[in-house]
């Protein structure tokens, strides 16, 4: 959403968020919670004064003076389809436009409350925006769970969709309390394809098959209802919901403010082959594999046209290809963005709206610039009544959006949530699950001579460096699009629990670098039996609408840290908040650091998190989500750079582990250590698969390196994974033996590398991962089950995904931890 004109908040107490503050936004916000439930009493449904916990409740209807058994979108015995068919056959062309925007007016006439459709809950219930999620009276707060990125470096799918579904289940507590709605814009799956961009907080990385399986669970766990609530009759479209999630922002997003570049001008020019492979992956897998009900259209231009207006975009790929059940919805302003930014065919709003809606967006959501919410509300009867659009194109777009709020039980109530109230938000196991997920998102970098864990027996006091925001950390942790924590344990909370005696040296306002700062700090640093530092970065560095220009600490932080690490005694522990990579290379090379812990921003539990790592609670089991470079990088490549394989005539080095060729890697992705050590064997040592290939299928060429073409050609290069029934697999187990001393959790990663003659392909693929706990001294197996179209496939040139031919190779592990075998692949014609 634009944050062109957003500015802090002034009170820690404010219900607005204090990076993503807009004025205006807090005022309707504030008017608008008054009218979502009141002063805490049950029902989200406000009508004569009265509340209500569903639209088709009879006493409702009465107070409006209507009898709701003449309304057949009422009758809870038919189709939802035939239902919403009723409803919008019901509304004039004016109620109908009224109800384009996410301020929904609804139709008093004919019984339709009005409806805020945007909410967020990107790690927790948040209020931030216009919608209907709003904290006070009785419900103070909601958990707070650790960033996205932090939850990818878990690499556990059970805890994304558990997440998701505590996340969910706090959403439908507060509907009840009327202080929620039920559709939430979130998660965001956006690979992070430089290291520079700003929102890498709220992605799951790099990677798009982790991007993907992270969307995959954490929809589920907001969406689903349960085994015992299906389709009505195998309708998707009838599957009942527990809460509304949306996959945004497709597509090719990930370029916010850099320099000159801005995402509401900014044309992502982006090969084919790029987008099927990285960019809509994680979409695909999204829709496909999650059924979101929802997926959210981005700024930015893909070749030329807005991702809003793109009918091969929203139509043919998101609906008719993917098969989305559910409603598209622009981030906030974007068909605004086209008129006003992207002056795109110099359109009006007018020819704005029909674009879009013709592209195929159901819903507009708008940011009430220049005394107008949105552009469909606005314009939508000029469209109509000038022919740009039909009305039957205004009643697609509210089928999908009444469709998607039957299925929520907004209509008819869903009883296995309404008895859920206040005290299941901020519960106790929510909580834990907070600190849990911290945990198993923290990644430790370095140990040189197994500096951690301390031992709290033995080191009897601590002397805690750093910046004030990042040792006090009440807001740093929390990140962005937060809501309001249930409690925040601080870094400084947590350790001082820890040991007898913390002596701490907190520089406020960023001036540890200064003689007196740095004087004070070393002073510390002298009298502890062990000297922790944290720093890193914090939202005014990365963020939404906010770029790195460098991958270096700012604020002199280098400096002083060094200067710390030189007085103490012993080797210090730095420990890193950050979203992106940090360039830490003078830590990883001083000898006097002995140890980096990637904290993240770990959420309200963050504190006792990294207490419980430093201390040993903890054993470290987290991997990093992304790769972290070297500063030298962001000299190599320009951010709008949208290509992610090498380039040589420009010099370019490529992005991501996938394709990165160059030598400015610090940390690869994947890298995490542990507190014990761990040992991979497996029985498999190799597999042959023959994939007959049928009269109706057709091989396809395959681009070799130079010099390296097989001789003699194979006579089926390659197999196009579209016409075939992909049924052949290759299925091995791994053992995981912990040959430590203590028990810890593991990330399992499986990767797969093309036959090395090919080109333009993947270094490796990530295809794959497990977490397990190993006991001290134990072993467990792992197996996995590889489909070879799915698994073993590379996108060619042409952008056909295909199975290549040759000795592919399975590799398990990261690191000095590594097992492989070759998978060759015969097509047999």
């Amino acid at each position: 959403m634009p944050l062109a004109a957003m500015a802090s908040a002034s009170s820690s107490s404010s219900r607005c968020h204090p990076t993503l503050a807009v004025a205006l936004l807090c005022a309707i916000a504030a008017v608008s919670s008054a009218a979502a439930g009141g002063a805490g009493g049950r029902g989200p449904i406000t009508t004569a004064g009265r509340n209500y916990t569903r639209v088709c409740d009879p006493a409702r209807f009465a107070a409006l003076g209507l009898d709701a058994s003449r309304f057949r979108y009422c009758d809870a015995s038919l189709p939802y389809a035939d239902r919403v068919r009723d409803l919008v056959g019901r509304m004039t062309l004016e109620e109908k436009v009224r109800n384009l925007g996410d301020q929904a007016e609804g139709a008093p006439r004919v019984g339709l409350p009005p409806y805020r459709w945007w909410g967020e809950a990107l790690h927790g219930v948040s209020d931030v925006g216009p919608g209907g999620t709003w904290f006070g009276d009785v419900v103070p707060g909601a958990t707070s769970f650790p960033l996205v990125i932090n939850a990818a470096a878990a690499f556990n799918e059970s805890l994304w969709r558990a997440v998701g579904g505590a996340v969910s289940t706090e959403i439908r507590a507060m509907y009840n309390l009327g202080h929620a709605e039920l559709t939430y814009w979130s998660p965001n799956i956006n690979v992070v394809r430089d290291p520079r961009w700003g929102r890498a907080s709220e992605t799951p990385g790099e990677d798009p098959f982790v991007v993907g399986r992270y969307a995959v669970n954490f929809v589920r766990g907001m969406q689903d209802v349960g085994s015992g609530r299906t389709a009505a009759a195998g309708d998707p479209f009838a599957r009942p919901i527990k809460v509304s999630s949306c996959c945004k922002h497709f597509a090719a997003y990930d370029v916010d403010a850099w320099f000159k570049a801005d995402r509401l001008t900014f044309d992502a020019q982006v090969q084919e082959r790029d987008m099927v492979e990285t960019f809509e992956r994680p979409f695909e897998m999204c829709i496909r594999d999650g059924d979101a009900s929802c997926v959210m259209c981005s700024y930015n231009r893909v070749n030329g046209i807005p991702a809003c207006a793109d009918a091969r975009l929203l139509t043919e790929t998101v609906r008719d290809q993917w098969q989305l059940h559910g409603y598209i919805v622009s981030d906030c302003d974007s068909v605004r963005v086209m008129v006003r930014d992207a002056k795109w065919l110099n359109y009006t709003g007018v020819e704005a709206t029909a674009a879009a809606m013709k592209a195929g967006l159901d819903l507009d959501c708008g940011m009430f610039w220049e005394g107008a919410r949105d552009f469909f509300t606005t314009y939508g009867v000029d469209a109509v009544r000038q022919g740009k659009i039909m009305e039957a194109d205004v009643d697609n777009a509210l089928t999908n959006v009444y469709l998607t709020l039957m299925r929520l039980g907004f209509f008819d109530g869903m009883p296995e949530f309404e008895s859920l109230g206040a005290t299941d938000v901020c519960s106790k196991e929510h909580k834990e699950l907070a600190a849990d997920a911290a945990r198993q998102g923290m990644v430790l970098l370095k140990n040189d001579a197994h500096r951690l864990p301390l031992d709290p027996n033995k080191i009897k006091s601590v002397s805690l460096v750093g910046l004030l925001e990042h040792i006090n950390a009440t807001d740093v942790m929390l990140g962005d699009y937060r809501g309001k924590p249930c409690r925040v344990v601080t870094p400084y909370n947590a350790i001082r629990k820890m040991v007898n005696a913390t002596y701490v040296h907190a520089c406020d306002n960023r001036a540890c670098d200064t003689a007196e700062g740095m004087g004070g700090a070393a002073r510390t640093a002298k009298i502890a039996d062990a000297t922790i530092v944290i720093a890193g970065l914090n939202m005014s560095v990365e963020r939404e609408s906010n770029d790195r220009e460098d991958l270096l600490l700012p604020w002199n932080q280098t400096g002083w840290i060094n200067a710390v690490a030189e007085a103490s005694p012993y080797p210090i522990v730095l420990v890193i908040m950050s979203a992106g990579g940090v360039d830490v290379s003078f830590a990883q090379n001083n000898l006097k650091i002995g140890a980096i812990v990637w904290a993240g921003y770990p959420g309200e539990e963050g504190g006792t998190a990294i207490a419980d790592v430093l201390f040993g609670k903890h054993n470290p089991g987290g991997r990093l989500p992304l790769t972290w470079f070297k500063n030298e990088y962001v000299n190599q490549i320009p951010m709008t750079s949208m290509a992610l394989r090498p380039d040589a005539a420009r010099g370019y080095p490529g992005r991501t582990y996938k394709f990165y060729d160059g030598p400015a890697v610090l940390y690869p992705f994947g890298h995490g250590l542990s507190y014990t050590n761990f040992s991979y064997a497996s029985a498999t040592t190799g597999a042959t698969v023959t994939i007959p290939i049928g009269a109706w299928e057709h091989c396809k060429t395959l681009t070799y390196k130079s010099g390296a073409a097989p001789s003699p050609a194979p006579a089926c290069p390659a197999l196009n994974v579209a016409s075939h029934r992909c049924d052949e697999a290759v299925s091995f187990a791994v053992t995981v033996r912990n040959t430590g001393g203590v028990g810890g959790g593991h990330v399992v990663p499986v990767y797969t590398a093309p036959p090395a003659e090919v080109g333009d392909a993947p270094r490796k693929q990530l295809v794959a991962f497990r977490r397990v706990f190993v006991p001290a001294g134990a072993a467990v197996e792992v197996p996995f089950t590889l489909n070879v179209c799915r698994d073993l496939a590379i996108v060619e040139e042409t952008a056909y995904t295909v199975v290549p031919s040759g000795a592919s190779a399975v590799i398990v592990g990261d690191d000095a931890l590594e097992l492989s075998f070759a998978v060759t692949i015969n097509l047999a014609a």
